[in-house]
């Protein structure tokens, strides 16, 4: 057996729980079945070790798979993250991959890359293909996997030799380990023919899925030369013809060719095919029973072949042509190796051990001594070693420090994306695109920021509140009785009318102008354009539109307690929420999936609460930011936004990526609400968790919060932040800001401190 040393310094404790990824039995594939017998020879060898067996499926045939495999659709894109999810919560420590590139979905099969990116698991990768010219969608695939790869598993020297003079590899990440084979004892094929109708013939076995490049037809030409010295000679072709093949033939025509020409050479009756796929133990009956086994594959570059080691460990004389493997194998003396195509090198070869008994018998102890250091236990022992050697070998993780202090509210980031119109909405980098101009939902929530901010020069506030409000005004268009939303940059609106939510977002900022604003004609404006346009919205569909509406409402019935119009918002608002929840096995929410803004549902029904002393609303809302709350946790503690992957997914589990500023804010005003209404000291650990989020304690251990000047990442992505910095991302860590200060000063909740570049320690 060939293998990297092993680092002798590391003493790896035992593993526990491994993912598996590849395909499963019964799905007819050479991958399917090594992930299987790979599954289960870990399961006996380390019987206390937890294997989760993910099978990717192409959805072809209605396959039975056992209970414990983990269907993972291959074509699907979401399906890739939502086993990575289940991956990272199911407390698995290291993830072992078999890799082929017609086993998953995408260009290359590079729909795998979106599922290893979504997990931070050590990962050992078995390439079964290694390419020495990919084409580039090939390379991307193999390269990306190779730099996430703590450890790569080949199980051929000359797999080692393409990925150290093609990719670069270091070897010392390279471990050979040889195919797996089962263990059985060396027997007499004469014991094993009775039951199979091949006593008193000489029989040689080709066996697996048939393909083209299996090089059939050439041991078929070569079957007249050998008849005419062994005319009782029969070559069995054992198994189905590939699920692929079948296909894109529309039928058996391989077969059926291959039929064809044993007829027109004389030896249909010394040739024989059994047409269906044959379970393990019928399969080493039949290889036990073969006194010759042939691979003609005609492709130099098979890296592997499971019915080649399977041969070798059953001890079976062995005639191949030079692929990778074959060369590695049976170049000592083990067997015997004919060019590829050759027809008469094969008949000859053929001839010569079915003439000499002592030369068959000393092929096939040779070959049965080798074969014992490939069988499963050994390699479950040695890819246990890698494993626990790759878990060991992690590279350490920058983690942010245990404590953060909360960031002064900064207006820099924020003016830098506003013009005298209002605040753009997007950017390149940190840079205003023009391209996208502005919309009401930034604006009205730049609005509401200057209402919070908690120090500034009066002359700035007065400037920068104006302008928004500004918009906030233009936006209202009474002859369609609702806000537009989108504006060109040059002025120009572009729709007549926006949508619902960006309407109650409007309506939102008012109410909140209305009981915050510093100066008093900012007040009585916020508060004429909401009782102008807020009945206009009654009649809205949208469940956040309405909690936005009640937001607005509440804000401004704690300016004016009497305010008639408010009130009945809320009355009717928090009751169609009400109306609109629902308990569903284990889904108590408003909707049947999440989307964005989440927390601002169980927010407004805390406030609705509040106004109406409604102890139901109150109830329901601190029940459903619980749930939610549980829903965008990690395992491991930390706020975990639910991703734009799971937005319209009924009933799904939330997704991790990408994760958006907009969630940490909503998460912190609802749980400071939460504590508001309570004074439970766990609401008030809600919203410091979730403020975290935006200084690095999340799922990629990065910030999103650009300290120096008051800026914020557009969101966690796989690979890191989106480095985009546009008004949404700058406004909700501004606003969060501003609300934990304000929580901070009632409740001191964080060590007091100042402004720090987020310190990153090496784990």
């Amino acid at each position: 057996m060939l293998h990297k040393p092993f680092n002798k310094e590391i003493v790896p404790a035992p593993l526990r729980h491994i993912a598996l990824i590849g395909n499963s039995m019964p799905r007819r594939c050479g991958i399917a079945t090594f992930t299987t017998h790979c599954r289960d020879a870990m399961a006996e060898a380390f019987p206390d070790l937890i294997v989760d067996h993910y099978a990717m499926d192409d959805g072809q045939g209605a396959i039975d798979y056992p209970a414990d495999v983990i269907r993972v659709p291959q074509f699907d894109p979401i399906a890739y993250s939502e086993a990575a999810r289940r991956i990272e919560e199911s407390g698995a420590e290291t993830i072992w991959l078999q890799h082929e590139f017609g086993i998953f979905g995408g260009p290359a099969g590079d729909m795998i890359l979106s599922l290893i990116e979504r997990t931070g698991l050590p990962l050992v990768s078995t390439f079964h293909t290694i390419l020495e010219n990919p084409n580039p969608q090939e390379r991307r695939v193999a390269e990306a996997l190779i730099a996430r790869s703590s450890q790569i598993m080949v199980m051929a020297q000359r797999g080692r030799d393409i990925l150290l003079s093609h990719y670069d590899v270091p070897d010392s990440k390279i471990a050979v380990i040889p195919h797996g084979v089962p263990d059985r004892p060396h027997v007499d094929p004469a014991t094993m023919k009775a039951p199979l109708g091949w006593q008193d013939r000489p029989v040689i076995l080709t066996f697996g899925l048939l393909a083209p490049d299996k090089g059939i037809d050439v041991m078929i030409r070569a079957m007249p030369d050998v008849v005419d010295r062994h005319p009782d000679a029969l070559y069995v072709v054992l198994g189905a013809t590939h699920p692929n093949i079948v296909r894109e033939q529309g039928g058996e025509v391989l077969r059926n060719e291959l039929k064809a020409l044993a007829s027109a050479l004389g030896v249909e009756r010394n040739v024989a095919f059994v047409d269906r796929y044959v379970e393990q133990e019928e399969l080493l009956d039949q290889l036990q029973a073969a006194d010759i086994y042939v691979t003609p594959y005609i492709n130099p570059a098979q890296v592997t072949s499971g019915t080649l080691s399977y041969a070798v460990g059953m001890g079976k004389p062995i005639v191949s042509t030079p692929y990778v493997q074959a060369r590695e194998v049976l170049g000592g003396d083990v067997g015997c190796l004919v060019p590829f195509r050759d027809p008469q090198a094969m008949a000859h070869a053929l001839n010569a051990l079915l003439d000499d008994k002592v030369l068959s018998e000393t092929h096939a102890s040779r070959a049965y001594a080798y074969g014992r250091t490939m069988i499963w236990s050994e390699l479950a022992r040695n890819v246990e070693r890698l494993l626990s050697e790759a878990r060991a070998m992690q590279p350490a993780r920058l983690v942010p420090r245990r404590s953060y202090d909360i960031l002064a509210p900064d207006m820099t980031a924020v003016l830098r994306m506003s013009d005298s119109t209002g605040m753009f909405q997007h950017s390149i980098l940190s840079v205003p695109d023009r391209r996208h101009g502005y919309c009401i939902d930034d604006n009205a929530r730049a609005l509401i920021l200057l209402s919070q901010m908690p120090t500034l020069e009066d002359a700035e506030r007065d400037r920068w509140m104006t302008t928004y409000a500004a918009f906030v005004q233009y936006a209202w268009n009474p002859d369609r009785s609702r806000f537009r939303n989108f504006m060109a940059f040059d002025r120009s609106w572009c729709e007549d009318k926006g949508s619902e939510d960006s309407g109650g977002r409007a309506i939102w900022s008012l109410g909140v102008t209305a009981r915050d604003a510093q100066f008093e004609k900012h007040r009585r404006w916020a508060i004429s354009l909401f009782e102008q346009t807020a009945g206009a919205h009654a009649a809205i569909e949208s469940p956040r539109a309405k909690a936005f509406l009640i937001l607005g409402a509440s804000a401004l019935l704690d300016a004016l307690p009497g305010h008639d119009l408010a009130r009945g918002m809320i009355e009717t608002l928090s009751a169609d929420l009400m109306a609109l929840h629902a308990t569903r096995s284990e889904w108590t929410w408003f909707e049947d999936v999440l989307a964005y803004d989440n927390a601002r549902l169980p927010q407004a029904l805390l406030l609705a609460g509040q106004h109406l002393g409604d102890r139901r609303l109150i109830d329901r809302g601190l029940a459903t930011l619980e749930w939610l709350t549980a829903k965008q946790t990690a395992p491991e503690g930390h706020f975990r936004a639910v991703g734009t992957e799971s937005f319209g997914r009924p009933f799904g589990h939330p997704l991790p990526f990408d994760q958006q500023p907009l969630e940490a804010q909503a998460s912190v005003d609802a749980a400071t609400a939460a504590y508001t209404v309570t004074g439970d000291s766990h609401w008030r650990g809600v919203a410091e968790n979730a403020y975290r989020w935006f200084l690095g304690q999340n799922d990629n251990h990065v910030p999103l919060a650009t300290v120096s000047d008051g800026g914020c990442y557009d969101g966690l992505t796989p690979h890191g932040v989106n480095e985009n910095q546009g008004a949404e991302s700058i406004l909700a860590l501004q606003l969060a800001s501003c609300a934990m200060n304000a929580l901070s000063k009632r409740e001191s909740i964080v060590p007091k401190g100042t402004n720090a570049d987020i310190e990153m320690l090496s784990a």
